[in-house]
């Protein structure tokens, strides 16, 4: 059985005991999260929209930054260069249950 999830306005297919990162939730490490389902697979049953019940909870493991990528901005001509980094911060959590 696996669930379509909605956090942080990307959508993620999970099983149970899956673990990924999410944008950052605003929730402490080790604490229990609910999520939105989307739709849910259960061999060939297949639910989705307003006829979904089930519930995904997930288990707050960490946060922490993604690899540093460079942003570089520059205008031909102009002189005009602009150099910047930027880290994506991500919690990683791991799916308990899926009912």
């Amino acid at each position: 059985m696996y669930a379509v999830i909605l956090t942080g306005g990307k959508q993620y297919r999970v099983s149970e005991g899956d673990v990924i990162e999410v944008e950052k939730l605003d929730v402490k490490e080790n604490e229990t999260v609910e999520l939105e389902v989307l739709m849910t697979v259960d061999g060939e049953n297949v639910v989705t929209g307003k006829d979904v019940t089930a519930k995904v909870t997930a288990v707050v493991l960490a946060h922490g930054k993604d690899k540093k990528i460079t942003v570089f901005k520059y205008k031909a001509k102009k002189s005009i260069r602009k150099k910047q980094g930027h880290r994506q911060p991500f919690t990683r959590i791991k799916i308990e249950t899926i009912a």
